[in-house]
């Protein structure tokens, strides 16, 4: 890690403590990252939440005292909240369907290969922000409700906004898009901004999420 560059604050929430510290193990071998908290459930996750100021959280789905979406909406409440992503044992999981419309980043099954686990926490943070798109994508094929009417900002959107909306939609990358399109990844992440600007969307993931809502994917 280069000098300027601040770790990665994580912290782990699952009430599964022998989980929790192979987890911990994975992320503290890595020069950018460290586990700064962990709880066992979804109240004490709020107040290490408050106490350490992460910027991303691995939360468990269903835990005792308080389960991980009832955690995940207090979180994500706050001001300037970390990125949320959701464990999961269950590929196609309702509940983890449920959090991700509510503003979770994404979800992560928990037998995910370490590098994969490690590689969503940093795109996470980073902001594109999309975990496994095509798989999220399934997941609302399967658990999304009657479409709403789509807004009146989807209007704004150009023609060509409209191409890379339906193909983001879809799951495709940067770099799937750029190709299919005949551009560089430079100006499809351009357009992807803009899309997200003007519909209002924190990143791919809430994307993909506005889709199958409206009825758009």
């Amino acid at each position: 890690m280069s000098e300027g560059e601040r770790m990665i604050r994580v912290v782990l929430v699952d009430d599964q403590a022998l989980f929790r510290a192979g987890i911990r193990m994975v992320v503290a071998s890595q020069p950018d990252l460290e586990v700064v908290g962990e709880a066992g459930d979804g109240q004490e996750a709020l107040a290490v939440v408050a106490q350490t100021r992460p910027d991303v959280v691995l939360m468990d789905i269903r835990m005792p005292v308080m389960d991980g979406l009832a955690a995940t909406a207090a979180i994500l409440a706050q001001p300037d909240p970390p990125r949320v992503v959701m464990l999961t044992t269950f590929d196609l999981d309702e509940a983890a369907a449920r959090a991700i419309r509510e503003g979770a980043s994404g979800f992560l099954l928990k037998d995910a290969d370490p590098e994969f686990l490690l590689a969503a926490i940093r795109t996470v943070h980073a902001g594109s922000s999309v975990i496994a798109a095509s798989a999220t994508r399934e997941l609302f094929a399967h658990f999304a409700d009657a479409p709403r009417p789509v807004p009146a900002a989807f209007g704004d959107l150009t023609d060509r906004e409209r191409e890379i909306f339906a193909l983001a939609a879809r799951g495709l990358s940067n770099a799937e898009i750029a190709q299919r399109e005949f551009l560089s990844e430079a100006t499809v992440k351009t357009h992807i901004s803009r899309i997200l600007a003007k519909l209002a969307l924190r990143d791919r993931v809430q994307l993909v999420v506005f889709a199958f809502e409206h009825g758009l994917a």
